[in-house]
């Protein structure tokens, strides 16, 4: 029987790309910039429809929460970003990641992933969900402490 070192951390998760949802993002509007908030806002119509076009990508969910966060519109911010989130955990799972280990913001396909994240935090907070807040920067930084920073300033 080989000895398992059960402190050792599971290797970094990386999701597949997704060079045709990326088009359509930067079509939209908008890319995807290493800072928050982001740069150029999107259209509305046009971010929704790469959503719709492309519901498991969660760069679009995200950059739709941040333009609903921008608008004072955390209700929607939640929702969107609560979708994305979801859709993110689930390819996660797919590429072997247990709930835990590292998601890094290097790898530019997981950046949506995270800035979901981030949204459902800052929109948790603003509906004052503070025990939700907590639980998102907090999954944010345990992720990868970088997509913290970028995103958190």
């Amino acid at each position: 029987m080989q000895n398992q070192n059960l402190l050792q951390e599971p290797p970094p998760t990386l999701l597949p790309a997704h060079p045709e949802a990326d088009q359509a993002l930067a079509d939209a509007g908008v890319g995807d910039e290493d800072t928050a908030p982001p740069g150029p806002l999107g259209r509305w119509d046009d971010l929704k429809g790469v959503a719709a076009r492309f519901p498991s990508y969660s760069a679009a969910w995200a950059r739709l929460g941040e333009q609903a966060l921008a608008a004072s519109d955390p209700v929607t911010a939640y929702a969107y970003a609560r979708t994305g989130y979801h859709r993110g955990l689930d390819q996660l799972r797919r590429s072997g990641w247990k709930g835990h280990g590292p998601v890094p913001w290097s790898h530019v396909p997981n950046r949506g992933f995270l800035r979901c994240v981030n949204v459902l935090a800052l929109a948790a907070s603003a509906i004052g969900e503070a025990d939700e807040a907590a639980r998102c920067a907090q999954l944010l930084r345990d992720c990868d402490p970088a997509a913290a920073d970028a995103l958190t300033g």
